[in-house]
């Protein structure tokens, strides 16, 4: 009887202990769950690793000393589910989110994404290098000529100047550049499409691309947008009249690596499918990537008689409806007059 009676005792003392050690744990882990956490410098990046594992996502977490401990942290995922469903990437922590904001966060597949600026007015080749100096994105497409990088966007054959939509694009680390270039490219189709189905009537292009070289040359032409109309407008009246476009941006960008930033008198002589002094109609093709606003120009021309434009030296244009108007502003502003 002695015996039983020491032994319910010690039982009940063990039950005790379990019960105090048992609740001690869950206000530990109540107070863990509704605590903000505190981050390093107030902000860090988590790097999950494909494959990783719940622990060892919690180890990392008590190595970057956002947490103290893991298993809180695993009890909480396993709780609710959530063990199995972190996501390979970049996250950004944020001091003040609490333990269950985090595992939303890491479940959630919210990676950090990286701004690249396509830039309006570039070339192809300015583009590419801009994805080759990127340090977050994979893969190096300099050493592809064009016809392999067409190539390898399924568009075999398409010159690749002006194919890509300037803007603004946000992607994960591990990006590869080709699948950013399909993005751009893809865009400006879109954007092509879209405002090819709303252009203007009486327009001098047979195709959505030659309205893309028009507009090309009106983003190299002027960076103002109250302008690009206008610009649109007299080369627009110049291509209905058979007139030669006559303008600057085609022979630089014929010239190439040849063109030193000085267009000289020669120059303008020199034979390339791209002088717009020699050929009359559109060159063979875009020149830059035109943004949305100067595609919109290039199918929304501004009426009026004006044929001739010339640059004041302050960004902006005179235009002219007369060679001789247009001389005598070019004597003026060319001259350094006011």
């Amino acid at each position: 009887m002695r015996v039983l009676k020491a032994t319910f005792g010690v039982l009940l003392t063990l039950a005790i202990v379990l019960g105090a050690v048992a609740g001690s744990l869950w206000v530990h882990y109540r107070t863990f769950v509704t605590t903000p956490l505190r981050v390093p410098g107030d902000r860090a990046v988590l790097e999950v690793q494909r494959g990783s594992g719940l622990r060892a996502v919690a180890d990392q977490l008590v190595s970057a000393k956002v947490l103290a401990e893991s298993y809180p942290f695993v009890a909480l995922a396993l709780s609710t589910h959530k063990g199995g469903q972190i996501k390979a990437g970049e996250y950004e922590l944020r001091s003040g989110m609490t333990p269950p904001q985090l595992l939303e966060l890491l479940t959630s597949g919210r990676v950090i994404q990286y701004p690249l600026t396509l830039v309006e007015g570039w070339t192809f080749r300015q583009a590419l290098a801009a994805l080759a100096a990127d340090p977050v994105l994979t893969g190096d497409l300099l050493g592809l000529s064009d016809e392999d990088i067409m190539e390898r966007l399924d568009h075999p054959g398409e010159h690749p100047e002006g194919r890509l939509f300037p803007d603004t694009y946000r992607f994960p680390r591990g990006t590869e550049a080709l699948d950013l270039l399909k993005r751009a490219y893809g865009r400006m189709e879109l954007v092509l499409d879209e405002e090819w189905d709303r252009r203007a009537p009486g327009l001098p292009f047979k195709t959505p691309y030659e309205a893309l070289i028009l507009a090309s040359i009106v983003e190299k032409e002027t960076a103002l947008a109250a302008e690009r109309p206008q610009i649109a407008g007299v080369f627009v009246r110049r291509l209905q009249r058979g007139m030669k476009l006559q303008t600057d941006p085609t022979v630089i960008y014929g010239l190439g690596a040849a063109f030193d930033g000085n267009l000289r008198r020669g120059d303008l002589a020199a034979e390339s499918p791209y002088n717009t002094y020699l050929h009359a109609g559109l060159p063979p093709t875009p020149i830059a990537l035109p943004g949305r606003e100067a595609i919109r120009a290039a199918l929304h021309p501004a009426p009026g008689d004006s044929l001739y434009f010339v640059a004041r030296g302050d960004g902006s244009h005179v235009f002219s409806a007369t060679l001789e108007e247009h001389n005598r502003a070019v004597r003026l502003y060319q001259s350094g007059g006011q």
